[in-house]
């Protein structure tokens, strides 16, 4: 059964906002125990980084004590964090591996 308007009646599109879900940052914190070369095949692992970018992100944890290595929604992030964490256990090494809010 179709609605009859009265053609006077303006209707009006109502559009709702979606809300985007807060992002996150991962970051690597700097050590003096995991090599260089293992943070590197960490990003590229990992992030997905080639070896220049994953180079340059390594050299910036290394000189300021973090760098960032991505921003994600929180179940990527934390994901990212888990996968990383597991990894430097696995190969011994005491690699930090953290999320903030963007």
């Amino acid at each position: 059964m179709a609605t009859k308007h009265d053609p006077g009646t303006v209707l009006e599109k109502q559009v709702e906002k979606v809300k985007t879900p807060p992002m996150y940052q991962v970051f690597l914190i700097n050590d003096d125990f995991t090599p260089m070369e293992f943070v590197v095949t960490v990003l590229q692992k990992f992030f997905g980084m080639g070896r220049e970018k994953a180079t340059q992100v390594m050299l910036k944890v290394h000189r300021d004590g973090k760098g960032v290595c991505g921003v994600y929604p929180r179940d990527v992030a934390a994901t990212k964090v888990e996968q990383v964490s597991s990894y430097s256990r696995e190969h011994q090494h005491p690699l930090q591996c953290v999320m903030e809010e963007a």
